[in-house]
């Protein structure tokens, strides 16, 4: 269970204050897949990264598992994030001098584990990524490398798989076989995903979508 107890958060930009999250209090069951809407400067970035682990609120609690992440020292946060929860982000991030499998197993060599061999066979399955493994990110179309993003975020079983815009830099072709990819693994896992995006019809995969404006959630 994820849960959100009026979490805000602001920044300065120069002499201005900008409130990103507003008091925000949401949660999510296990298991479900969450699209989290909203235009550019919204906040959903901003909620992502909390959820994350990757910045921290102002105010308010984050509880992952009963667990406030919120409250973690960084080096316990930077365990807690590598053992329960995969980030994708928009940008790929695919290391330039490792092969596409390199890139996958690179969390669990971090954490000096070694992945279930059949867990990690059936998401690059899934991602139909098994002929490109030995393959060079430059030698990989957008949407290969966004696949292969996704499989590096849930190579150590996480619980939470969290995507922030995860098509916004792919054709229309390649974000439609990402996003049904990803929709075949959740219904295979039961991994807790959730999505960014400002595409409805990347939202239309979820089980159900939350807006954010101006910092303020809301449920459709």
């Amino acid at each position: 269970m994820i849960e959100l107890h009026n979490v805000s958060k602001t920044y300065l930009m120069g002499d201005t204050e900008i409130r990103a999250l507003d008091h925000i209090t949401f949660s999510v069951e296990d298991g479900k897949f969450v699209a989290v809407r909203g235009k550019s400067g919204s906040g959903k970035s901003t909620l992502l990264h909390i959820l994350g682990g990757l910045d921290t609120p102002d105010t308010g609690m984050v509880l992952i598992g009963g667990q406030d992440i919120a409250k973690m020292q960084e080096k316990e946060l930077a365990i807690f994030r590598r053992q329960h929860i995969g980030f994708v982000f928009q940008f790929f991030n695919l290391l330039p001098e490792l092969t596409l499998l390199e890139n996958v197993l690179f969390p669990a060599k971090i954490d000096k584990t070694v992945p279930d061999d059949d867990y990690l066979d059936y998401i690059l399955n899934a991602l139909a990524l098994e002929e490109r493994l030995h393959h060079l990110p430059a030698q990989l179309s957008g949407g290969q490398m966004q696949r292969a993003a996704i499989a590096r975020a849930l190579v150590l079983k996480p619980e939470i798989l969290l995507l922030d815009e995860p098509t916004g830099n792919l054709d229309e072709e390649s974000a439609k076989d990402v996003i049904r990819m990803l929709t075949a693994i959740h219904k295979e896992t039961g991994t807790t995903i959730l999505l960014v995006t400002h595409d409805t019809e990347v939202a239309a995969a979820a089980d159900f979508s939350v807006v954010i404006r101006d910092g303020v959630l809301s449920y459709e």
